[in-house]
Order: structure tokens, then C-alpha cells, then sequence
């Protein structure tokens, strides 16, 4: 791999670093790419660039947007209308090696892999400062690890063939370095260095969470539980359900979060920073994508392209308080409006919540575990989603109720996919579309494997 999108990614921290929020939620961080990178010299330096890093992470083609509406428009939850042309080409599976979502998605991505390198690569002996401000760096140093596990899984998910009848996975380059040229590695290759990102980023974290500059309880940064919530996500989506077990123990047992309880439900993806964010990405105003939103493709009063299917807005109890305010239905379309209700684009973008980690403690626990811990685990769900006088306690679950749960619970928030390709569920495609299941896979982009000398290798039903 030639990585000749990384010139985007190149910075030189001294020269160009604004703080564009009152608070402490992130820092914009200006981008030069004919200016070389320079070596991180203290704290201060370190932290913008690892905010640097978020910012990369909200751009519209990942987490702003793109990223998660792929897995819900290919999903059981929801599909693309087509409005305002919006994911037609990924939802009826004709992209070619040239398309943009593929491209651009690509691009962002191995972006943020380079920050998060970059911030790798830091010296600490070089680092001015007290031994306290070094140690906050190190606290950094072990949050980019784990930041570079999440991407390297997120370009696996998406480009990997896992579940999709191949062996290929993707390029994991450990170094910045623009001119490298890497292949693609096996998916167990690629999954061995997602986990040493992940347990190494954590070992680091937890040694050095007294370090100068560090809030172990922010929301707005990787956290101690945020790298063992994503962690969570990522066993699951390998089957491996003791590991994803234990993590939910943990994140449970530190008491610092609750499921979002009925009287707050209503209103609350409008708030900042509720009980149940695990880990969100702040955008306030100055980051903004505005039109270019998660929220504006959702909603009704944007683009209202990509829609709940019927069938799922069936199962919803009429007393259900998810349905009171998070959904709208015009015109028989039932849209998601509720969540990223802001069309001005400044919600913070939910990358983890405590719900979805009870979730993966009820599939790991209904597969292997207990069934006793897996009900309370769903309890605490279903008892804050109705008024006390229309909750009836259930007495059971099995995967079959799980599923339509967790639909319930987190459709529109890109996770759909990856569950029903990891259970072997249907993946429904319209009418007309291809079933090549190798198509699942997006295609590696033209401008990747177009690039001479490129070790680079495509995927199989694709034009490159």
C-alpha cells in the first residue's frame, strides 16, 4: 500500500493549532500538506493532536455520516429512499471500484490511522515537561492504540471479506510513513493486530491515568471504559463471548453509567453528555457538518433519505416511550427524527453507549453464559422504556427476542449490519439488486489499486 492519501494527514502541530470551543471538547487542528511533520514536544501538542484525531473521525464520509448509515441501509432496521441521491449505489449493491462512498470512506479512515500513528510514534523522552505531563502523555499515547484498533476494525468491517466468503482483510500500516508500500493483510492477521492495538492502548491507559491533563470521566474522549466498551463490540463481532463477557462486567460494575431511564428518554439524544454516553464525538458549532449530517439524512425536515422498514416499526408497543418522540410517520414512511434531531448538524455523534454494551452483555451471556444474567441484563432495558403502570416485567429472553430488542433500541445508529452478518441472518437486498455475497465487501478504491507498483489487491466482483 502506497498511502497517497496521507499527505492530508501531515501537520505541523507548532504552526497552526486553534482552539475553536469555549470548552475543552476538542480542538481544530489545521491541516498542511506541503508542511512535514515535526515531533510532538510537550503535552499541550500531544492533546491537540489526539483531538486532531477526533475531528478526522466526525468528517461526514466516517462517523459524521456515512459510516453508519452504510450498515443501516443494507440492514433489517432501514433502507434508502433515494432521496436526494443519498446511497443508492451502496444500497442496491452497484458500486464500482471508482464510487465515491468507497473512496472518500476509505480515504478518512486511513487519515485518522495516520494521526493516530503519529501520536504512536511520539518520543516521550523528547517530550518538555514534568514527570506528570509525561505520563499524561503516555495516557495519550495508549488512547491513539486504541483508536487505531477502532479504525483498523472499522476498515475490516467495511473492506474486509469476513462473512463475506473470503480470507483478505485490509492494510495495517503501524508508522506514519506516506510513501510505504503495503498489502493487505489475512483477516487473522488483521484481527491479531486489533487486539494488540486494543490491549496494549488499555495496559497504557490504566498506567498512566494519574498523568497531567488526563479526565478518565470524560465523554468526549476515549476513556478506561470506552476502550473496553469498543473492545466489547469488537469480541462480539468475533463470537468470542467470554472476553465480551468479562468487559461487560467491568464496564457494569464501574457504577459510572445507567441506561437511560423513561422520564429523560424523550429529548435526550438533544443533550450532551447524558449518563448513558460511553464515548461521543463533540461537534458543537464550529464542527458542525450541517447539511452534510448523520441527523440531516434521517430526519424528515432534511433529506429524509434512509427510513425504518415497516416490519420493525411493527413491533413497537404503542405505550413504548421510543416511539413517542423518536419517530414520525408521513405518508406511511416512518422516519427516525428523534435521533440527531438538530439540523443545524451540532449534535454530538454517539459513538458507544451503555445500552449497546448491555446488549453485548445479553448475546455473550444467551451464548454460553447465563441465562439468569441475560434477563436482568434485558430488564434493565425494557423497565426504562415504558411508564411503571405499562411495564410488564418479563420472565425470559432468547436470541429471537434479543434481536428484535436491540433493533429496537439502537436502530439508525449503524450497527445492524455487522450483527446480522455475524449471526448469518439474511441481509435483504431490493429487488433487481445482485446476490453475490461478495459484493458485501465495498471495493477497494481505484485510486489505491491503480497506483504503480501498489501491493494493494482488490476485491473479487469489482472492475479493478
Amino acid at each position: 500500500m502506497k498511502i497517497n492519501f496521507l499527505k492530508a494527514a501531515v501537520v505541523a502541530v507548532g504552526v497552526s493549532m486553534t482552539t475553536v470551543s469555549c470548552s475543552n471538547d476538542f480542538v481544530e487542528t489545521k491541516f498542511y500538506q506541503d508542511v512535514e511533520q515535526a515531533p510532538l514536544t510537550s503535552l499541550n501538542e500531544v492533546e491537540s493532536f489526539a483531538r486532531g484525531m477526533y475531528t478526522s473521525m466526525r468528517a461526514p464520509a466516517y462517523y459524521g455520516r456515512d459510516y453508519g448509515l452504510f450498515a443501516e441501509v443494507r440492514s433489517d432496521e432501514m433502507y434508502s429512499t433515494g432521496a436526494a441521491g443519498y446511497y443508492n449505489t451502496v444500497s442496491n449493491y452497484t458500486m464500482t471500484s471508482a464510487d465515491a462512498y468507497s473512496r472518500d470512506t476509505y480515504r478518512q479512515i486511513y487519515t485518522a490511522v495516520a494521526k493516530a500513528n503519529i501520536l504512536i510514534g511520539t518520543d516521550v523522552n523528547g517530550i518538555k515537561g514534568t514527570d506528570p505531563e509525561k505520563t499524561g502523555v503516555k495516557y495519550h499515547i495508549g488512547q491513539a492504540y486504541a483508536m487505531r484498533a477502532l479504525f483498523f476494525f472499522d476498515l475490516l468491517k467495511l473492506y474486509g471479506q469476513k462473512y463475506t466468503g473470503g480470507t483478505l482483510g485490509i492494510v495495517t500500516p503501524l508508522k506514519y510513513d506516506p510513501k510505504a508500500m503495503q498489502a493487505r493483510g489475512t483477516i487473522a492477521q488483521n484481527e491479531a493486530q486489533i487486539e494488540a492495538d486494543f490491549n496494549t492502548g488499555l495496559a497504557m491507559m490504566i498506567a498512566n491515568a494519574s498523568g497531567t491533563g488526563v479526565d478518565d470521566n470524560s465523554k468526549v474522549d476515549i476513556t478506561i471504559n470506552g476502550v473496553k466498551a469498543l473492545m466489547s463490540r469488537y469480541y462480539l463481532y468475533k463470537k468470542d463471548y467470554a472476553k465480551v463477557r468479562t468487559l461487560v462486567n467491568e464496564i457494569v460494575g464501574s457504577g459510572k453509567f445507567q441506561v437511560m431511564p423513561e422520564p429523560s428518554y424523550v429529548g435526550s439524544w438533544k443533550s450532551t453528555k447524558q449518563n448513558n454516553s460511553i464515548f461521543e464525538l463533540a461537534v458543537g458549532v464550529a464542527g458542525s457538518n450541517s447539511t452534510d449530517s448523520w441527523g440531516y439524512i434521517l430526519n424528515y425536515d432534511g433529506y429524509y433519505n434512509t427510513v425504518m422498514r415497516d416490519e420493525l416499526y411493527a413491533e413497537y408497543d404503542p405505550n413504548d416511550v421510543r416511539i413517542s418522540d423518536d419517530m414520525i410517520v408521513i405518508d406511511g414512511e416512518v422516519y427516525l427524527n428523534g435521533k440527531y434531531p438538530n439540523l443545524e448538524g451540532t449534535d454530538n455523534i454517539k459513538i458507544t453507549r451503555y445500552e449497546e454494551v448491555i446488549f453485548n452483555g445479553i448475546e455473550a451471556e444467551l451464548n454460553g453464559g447465563s441465562a439468569a444474567k441475560a434477563l436482568d441484563y434485558y430488564k434493565m432495558i425494557v423497565s426504562n422504556r415504558f411508564k411503571a403502570d405499562d411495564y410488564v416485567e418479563p420472565t425470559s429472553i432468547d436470541m429471537a427476542t434479543f434481536k428484535v430488542e436491540k433493533a429496537k433500541e439502537l436502530v439508525g445508529e449503524g450497527l445492524r449490519l455487522w450483527d446480522l452478518l455475524r449471526w448469518g441472518d439474511p441481509v435483504p437486498r431490493p429487488a433487481g439488486a445482485s446476490t453475490n455475497p461478495l459484493l458485501t465487501a465495498f471495493p477497494i478504491p481505484r485510486v489505491e489499486t491503480d497506483i504503480s507498483g501498489t501491493l494493494v489487491t482488490s476485491n473479487p466482483g469489482y472492475d479493478n
